[in-house]
């Protein structure tokens, strides 16, 4: 009943209302109203009463020298002020306390809905095979070792292996690949992925919470865990500053007899300004960086990021753009360029497969003309076969190429082996007679990548790959943007025994933008994802989004991370300065309680100035 009541003056609403009622105290007896500078006493029962709560709470539950806060010396500030009836100086050690609170608390809350959103993922009901009969039930009661039947389209409910049937399996919330995967008879697949295309049974291996997706959303939940928030500064001080206060509190009353200046001492040693050095700061370093699109959700993510000295990044979609696109048009016969995407992109035309559409994109961006197409068939997770004109064609991989009567010749081999060492996918295109060339697809690496990360090993930052993807696409990313350090074909778990492994050499940043990134980017010192491209679980999992998914920018939030922390240390600076020189007069008596609140409050406003210089500060590569 007690905290509910104090959570509820504790918040923005009330704090204001104490303000005002603060203020009003202050001026109206200037102008003859002697009676409301008794108002006072309505901020102090606004503001005051939560801390003074969380002070007595935190004597009694908390273990150690960690009973002694920083409320506690505000209490300790109030208490004595209210005592010699000075109500003003009271009211404002509470107000500017209550401030910092909020600030403080609206710069570290932290988003939890990726959680959410993991769950929903994973399908309600899965088809159980019974004797040849296909019946629904519900997921919970899926036991290993049943059948299961998934159709086009489906999400797979548990992790399995086929036992009938051919697909292509969209397992890019497990692994991030941009291609879908093609899988026959005696493959694994995994809860959460998308089955695309054929239908198939499968064996179910992995159930419940020993499911990968499971896995995935347990491990999310287990790093959000160990990112515990930063103790607050003032709390860490209050250690030392309540006793040393209360000492020249003391020794000033022995040595003078003047109980007013020990009060004074106890008033200006608060550490408003100190409370509002680390929030003032880091609001304005967040409201720097959305002018340019970057959402930063904590104070503590633009610490870290200042510190960071290796970098992780995932490819699609990171230093890739995650779309696929015609890389290579290959004629293997007497065949123009032209015309082999022509009569390929007229049999893709029908096709829902994500290289038919890249491929229908490529000749309608090329303007080229579609022929008429009489026959069209597609045997999942191989290939298409369509008869054009007075000709019959088949597209697809070796496999299916071998299947329809077509030897793979050595000139074929070496393409295609070519091909692969470039992480490319290939289709090839042929008649009933001979092969007539191969088309190549691959995933577009952003223009900028080689001279960001070219710009990170400046500043010392050491770069890595992290990807799901296979070792040969990776490496020859890694060729051409300039990574030698690569780990492929990584799982979730994986990616984040990396992070792990990585964090022992120091703080570690990583950058994602799938599902399957998220419990890496929770686990890093730092998550960054990029906001316009990237899945929500993503986004809402990293400490950063990048919301015009420049990642261009990444060197100016290490800058903005340094200024941040510099800017907090100057402030702290200031702040321990002013009470300095204000314990100084009190102990002289120069000062009253009433003036030491307003030096007190001089220094608290310094402090937000700068901030705000901070606000505007400039970046030269922006």
């Amino acid at each position: 009943m007690i905290k509910n009541i104090c959570d509820f003056l504790a918040g923005w609403k009330m704090t204001l209302v104490g303000g005002i009622f603060l203020l009003a105290s202050f001026v109206l007896p200037r102008f003859g109203f002697a009676d409301s500078a008794q108002m006072a006493w309505i901020t102090v029962v606004l503001c005051g009463l939560p801390l003074l709560y969380l002070a007595i709470w935190r004597i009694i539950h908390n273990k150690g020298i960690s009973k002694i806060s920083s409320a506690l010396l505000i209490s300790m500030a109030m208490l004595a002020a209210i005592c010699i009836g000075d109500l003003f100086a009271a009211g404002e050690v509470a107000f500017i306390m209550a401030i910092g609170a909020l600030l403080e608390d609206m710069t570290t809350q932290r988003a939890k809905k990726g959680l959410k959103k993991l769950l929903s993922l994973t399908p309600d009901n899965a088809w159980l095979v019974r004797d040849n009969q296909a019946v629904i039930i519900p997921v919970e009661e899926i036991q290993k070792g049943d059948c299961l039947r998934v159709l086009p389209g489906e999400t797979i409910p548990v992790d399995g292996q086929i036992i009938s049937g051919e697909t292509s399996v969209d397992q890019s919330v497990m692994t991030g690949e941009s291609l879908p995967v093609d899988k026959v008879n005696g493959d694994m697949v995994y809860s959460g992925t998308i089955n695309c295309f054929g239908s198939i049974d499968i064996r179910a291996a992995k159930v419940g919470a020993d499911s990968s997706l499971q896995k995935l959303i347990r491990m999310v939940a287990d790093a959000e865990k160990k990112q515990a928030p930063t103790q607050r500064i003032a709390d860490k001080w209050a250690s030392w500053l309540v006793p040393v206060a209360m000492l020249i509190a003391i020794v000033t009353y022995i040595f003078t007899g003047n109980i007013v200046r020990a009060v004074t001492v106890l008033v200006v040693f608060c550490p408003c300004a100190l409370v509002l050095a680390t929030p003032t700061a880091i609001m304005a370093a967040i409201g720097q960086a959305a002018k340019h699109g970057v959402i930063i959700k904590s104070g503590e993510a633009l610490e870290k990021m200042g510190k960071v000295n290796t970098i992780a990044f995932d490819k699609t979609g990171t230093l890739t753009y995650g779309k696929l696109a015609v890389s290579d048009v290959i004629p293997l016969s007497d065949i123009q360029e032209m015309n082999l995407l022509s009569i390929t992109a007229t049999a893709e035309s029908r096709s829902e497969h994500p290289i038919g559409k890249a491929i229908l994109a490529q000749a309608q961006k090329d303007n080229l003309s579609l022929s008429e197409m009489e026959r069209f068939t597609m045997t999942a997770g191989k290939g298409i076969s369509a008869r054009i004109g007075e000709k019959d064609y088949c597209f697809g991989n070796e496999k299916y190429i071998a299947e329809n009567g077509l030897p793979i010749d050595s000139q074929t081999h070496a393409v295609l082996d070519k091909l692969r060492a470039e992480g490319k996918a290939s289709v090839i295109i042929a008649t009933n007679t001979q092969i007539l060339g191969i088309i190549a697809l691959a995933d577009i690496i952003r223009p900028e990548s080689a001279h960001v990360l070219e710009r990170l090993r400046n500043l010392a930052a050491r770069t890595v790959l992290l990807t799901g993807d296979n070792r040969k696409a990776a490496q020859y990313l890694g060729r051409e943007v300039g990574i030698s350090e690569i780990r492929a074909d990584l799982l979730p778990e994986e990616k984040v025994d990396n992070i792990i492994s990585l964090k022992q050499a120091g703080n570690v940043c990583m950058i994602g933008d799938g599902v399957n990134d998220a419990p890496a980017l929770k686990m890093a010192d730092v998550g960054v994802a990029m906001g316009a491209m990237g899945s929500d679980i993503a986004v809402e999992a990293a400490d950063i989004a990048l919301m015009d998914d420049n990642i261009s920018k990444l060197p100016y939030l290490k800058w903005l991370g340094n200024t941040t922390i510099k800017t907090i240390k100057t402030a702290i600076a200031l702040s321990m300065l002013i009470n300095f020189v204000a314990i100084v007069l009190s102990v002289y008596g120069l000062l009253t309680p009433t003036t030491g609140a307003l030096v007190h409050n001089a220094g608290s406003c310094a402090v937000v100035l700068l901030a705000a210089l901070l606000y505007d500060r400039k970046y030269g590569c922006l």
